[in-house]
């Protein structure tokens, strides 16, 4: 009987993507060690973007390596994060105390620096290099990630250079960071695009999304989401953040915050008098639930506001996911409410202005290009409007193009989970 291997089984059975996803998996089970990654990652907990680059990375782990385990090190954790977190990911372990975290120093393999705005742990990743010499990943980040100023923005901190060079690989989320780095010295092994961790995230709350949705009249493909921001977050604004108020910032948001959100605002009232779409106004911070009463909804003309429901509470992202892929759409100033949509296949828009840093440009990265716009560039602007209405109006071909920029994306993540599985093998 003539003989068939088992990796030649495989890649007859599943073809050469199901083999790439699978065989490390079933090797590594195959007699190796099973190993332990510290995910160093969960940013803050006052923003649904910075929430979902936890659950998404799990959930890349989770489908590429399912062999491997997982023990999360957050900076914050709280405000339920960590229930919805356990809920979808029962074998996850939460590290909360230090002790917690030096056992995991010592007893697993591999630190992976999860999605994120910037190096955020930069403190932590050098650490388990200096204090372990095992090795460690970056996966995701903005880089230099400053919000700040034109003066401030191309700022960095050198130890993030010296990280990247000791780094297994170093994945950037937009290409504009991945130019500067390699620009800036970085020379790691591999480097690389890919995107942003929260692509990937799956948590969902459908019970309190319907409940919301029912309370406020709103019927599942037939209204749209949209989000206003000002150029600086205001997080001085929040009990849970320092109160100092940042002089310059408030200025230059009073300044330019009905250059950035009458767009916006206009593009509701077109949506409600050229569809038969309702608008939900939504946060991704919770500074965003004020900054969308007094930039969206309060001065909008009475009969715009019929059809126009305001959010005025925060939520969690399990929710905003299960929320948005009931919507026909989004657009508005933030990044990963676009992101959490285009992961559920439904359309979104991603207005963005240099403050922001480069991470907007993730959205031309992955083919959505004609969906990114720039609020200092006046043509840009100038076609918001219609490109909502278009993108809104003909969701057959939105569709197409969220399914083509989803493959885009897919390519990507299975890449960086492949080299992350390469540095776990003995």
């Amino acid at each position: 009987m003539h003989h068939i291997d088992r990796r030649t089984f495989l890649q007859n059975s599943l073809g050469l993507a199901g083999l790439l996803s699978i065989i490390p998996a079933l090797e590594s089970c195959n007699g190796q060690k099973s190993k332990t990654i510290v995910l160093r990652s969960s940013w803050q907990v006052e923003n649904i973007g910075d929430i979902a680059h936890t659950p998404g990375v799990l959930a890349l782990i989770e489908r590429y390596l399912p062999h491997v385990s997982v023990r999360l090190w957050p900076t914050n954790a709280g405000s339920g994060v960590e229930e919805m977190l356990m809920a979808r990911f029962p074998k996850l372990k939460i590290l909360n105390s230090d002790a917690e975290k030096k056992q995991a120093m010592q007893q697993c393999d591999f630190m992976l620096h999860g999605s994120g705005p910037s190096l955020v742990g930069r403190k932590d990743l050098d650490r388990w290099r200096r204090e372990t010499g095992k090795p460690y990943g970056i996966c995701g980040i903005t880089f230099p990630g400053v919000y700040g100023f034109a003066d401030q923005r191309d700022k960095y901190n050198p130890l993030d250079i010296e990280l990247f060079n000791g780094a297994a690989f170093a994945y950037f989320r937009d290409s504009v960071s991945l130019d500067f780095a390699k620009a800036h010295g970085a020379q790691c092994p591999v480097m690389g695009y890919c995107p942003d961790g929260a692509f990937a995230v799956d948590v969902k709350n459908d019970a309190a999304a319907e409940a919301f949705l029912k309370a406020h009249g709103l019927e599942t493909g037939k209204f749209c989401c949209t989000i206003a921001q000002y150029r600086f977050t205001p997080w001085w604004e929040l009990p849970t953040k320092d109160p100092t108020v940042n002089e310059r910032k408030t200025a230059w948001n009073q300044k330019m915050k009905e250059h950035d959100n009458a767009p916006v605002r206009q593009a509701i009232i077109e949506v409600v008098k050229q569809t038969d779409l309702k608008v939900l106004i939504v946060p991704e911070n919770q500074t965003e639930i004020r900054i969308g009463k007094e930039m969206l909804y309060d001065p909008l003309p009475d009969d715009i506001k019929s059809r126009v429901v305001w959010r005025d509470s925060y939520w969690l992202t399990d929710e905003a996911v299960s929320t948005y892929a009931r919507s026909a759409g989004l657009f508005g100033l933030e990044m990963h409410s676009p992101i959490m949509c285009i992961a559920q296949g439904v359309p979104a828009i991603v207005c963005r202005f240099a403050e922001q840093t480069s991470k907007g440009f993730m959205w031309k990265d992955i083919g959505l290009e004609e969906w990114l716009f720039d609020m200092d560039n006046e043509q840009d602007v100038s076609r918001l409007v219609p490109t909502v209405v278009e993108m809104l109006k003909n969701p057959e071909e939105s569709k197409r193009k969220v399914a083509e920029a989803q493959k885009r994306v897919a390519g990507y993540q299975q890449q960086t989970m492949q080299t992350l599985g390469k540095n776990l093998i003995s």
